[in-house]
Order: structure tokens, then C-alpha cells, then sequence
């Protein structure tokens, strides 16, 4: 890594269980990166706003309570709205692989469930920052073939 990157981490809609995103912002903190933990129950908006504000290169976005295929999408739609078209997101959380197609569809360039390496979520970040037209305003269909 030449020099850290800004990554958001994220906690969209109601879902009160960030125990998994916090250990992931840890980890990429660790690994020398600068990262905005936006804290629990954030709107899309306000979500957008931060990775806008904060000039993040990565969004990650985490869910437990399966309202993904819902707010997931609004995030990617706002942050295209918004001209954020080279923001690179992941997502986690307890993610069914039938509902993963839809999220690569929008743009959203790795999903990874529970029990990840985290030297898993750090090789995305390290491979997809060294992409061009990976952003989720990229027509680029590439995604991250995840392990877990």
C-alpha cells in the first residue's frame, strides 16, 4: 500500500448489531488505512454524505437485519445521484447468496458474510484499489469472488 486510503464503514437502516463492522473498520485501521465509522442506524442519505464529506475512495456497508436488498441499492442510487461515481462498495452482514446477484447488479463490488478472514476483506481493498472502472457508477461488471 503506497498510502492510506479513506474507507466509510457503515450501519444502514435499524439494524442495532455493529460488532462485525467495528471489527472490520479495526482492521483496515490496522492495516494503515483512514477510516470513518458513521455509527449506528444512518440513513442512505446520510450515509452519502459522509463518504461525500469525507472524500472516502471505499464504502462498506454492513447488515444483519436483512433489510439489504432494500437499503443496500438506495445507497449505491444516492451515491450516483451525487456524482460519487469512483466510491468502490463492499458490503457485509448475514447477506443470503440469493440476494447477492441483485447487490452485484447495483454495483456493489464484494460481499462478505460472517466468518471472513480478515485478510480476505484487506486483499479486496488492496486488488480493487489498483482497478480502474470498479467505482459504483462504473459499468464494469467485476465483483470479488469471496472464500466465506
Amino acid at each position: 500500500m503506497s498510502q492510506p486510503l479513506r474507507i466509510v464503514v457503515a450501519k444502514p437502516g435499524l439494524d442495532g448489531h455493529d460488532r462485525g463492522a467495528k471489527v472490520v473498520a479495526r482492521t483496515l485501521r490496522d492495516a494503515g488505512h483512514e477510516v470513518i465509522y458513521t455509527g449506528l442506524r444512518r440513513t442512505a442519505q446520510q450515509i452519502v454524505e459522509t463518504v461525500r464529506d469525507e472524500d472516502a475512495r471505499f464504502l462498506g456497508l454492513s447488515s444483519l437485519s436483512g433489510a439489504h436488498n432494500h437499503l443496500f441499492p438506495r445507497v449505491c442510487e444516492l451515491l450516483v445521484a451525487e456524482g460519487l461515481n469512483d466510491v468502490i462498495v463492499f458490503a457485509g452482514g448475514i447477506i443470503p447468496h440469493d440476494d447477492r446477484s441483485g447487490l452485484f447488479s447495483c454495483k456493489i463490488r464484494a460481499i462478505f458474510g460472517p466468518g471472513t478472514p480478515t485478510a480476505e476483506i484487506l486483499e479486496f481493498i488492496d486488488t480493487s484499489a489498483n482497478m480502474a472502472d470498479i467505482g459504483v457508477g462504473d459499468s464494469n461488471d467485476w465483483f470479488w469472488e469471496s472464500t466465506a
